[in-house]
């Protein structure tokens, strides 16, 4: 199954309905709202996130992260989408499946953000459980796995409430603003319960 396809040179993968939330994937014309939320939410973000680089939100940068995400889909080394609000597709957060591997493992691991003035309104909830059926059932994953840090009790409680069991604790993971960080370790394999589906949730196509 082809989930890939390129259109004037930005990624075309499919559109994820949810019952709050509709995910597609990024395109160049994206960058100003991307820009300003990620703005208006950097002190919520920053303590969770690597160190932003310092033209971490201009137009450049957000091209370059569309060419690797067309790389990364195109080579199934990952699938990003960016998150938006159904009753009037404003932007929300975003959430990529990276590090996909295939053979003996077939897995790959999940990060999300949301903005803050959308944080706590199931937003994330509903994304997360499009990109798990997405994983599943369309890319024929295995596992996902993903991680966050001990002091995140948001994220934990969405990734418990997703179906995800804690599997363990990692001694300075990952680099989260300039430092070496311990982190918490999830995972949720494909035949594990999951939690019952919103009746809108569908997958349809589009060339955004």
């Amino acid at each position: 199954m082809r989930l890939f396809r390129s259109v004037g040179g930005a990624v075309a993968g499919p559109r994820l309905e949810g019952r709050q939330v509709f995910l597609r994937s990024p395109v160049e014309r994206d960058w100003r709202a991307y820009a300003d939320l990620r703005t208006a939410s950097r002190a919520f973000l920053e303590p969770w996130e690597p160190t932003w680089p310092a033209d971490a939100l201009t137009r450049d940068a957000f091209q370059r992260r569309l060419a690797r995400y067309e790389a990364d889909w195109r080579d199934d080394a990952g699938y990003s989408f960016l998150v938006f609000r159904r009753e009037d597709a404003t932007m929300v957060g975003g959430i990529t499946m990276s590090n996909v591997r295939r053979g003996v493992a077939q897995d790959g691991t999940l990060g999300y953000w949301v903005g803050e003035a959308h944080a706590q309104r199931g937003y994330m909830t509903d994304a997360l459980l499009l990109v798990v059926d997405f994983s599943f059932d369309h890319l024929a994953l295995h596992r996902l796995e993903a991680a966050c840090l001990p002091s995140n009790e948001a994220s934990q409680r969405l990734l418990v409430r997703c179906g995800f069991a804690r599997e363990g604790f990692a001694r300075r993971y990952l680099k989260i603003r300039g430092e070496w960080r311990d982190h918490l370790l999830f995972a949720l394999l494909e035949d594990d319960p999951r939690q019952v589906r919103p009746t809108a949730a569908s997958l349809t196509r589009t060339t955004v």
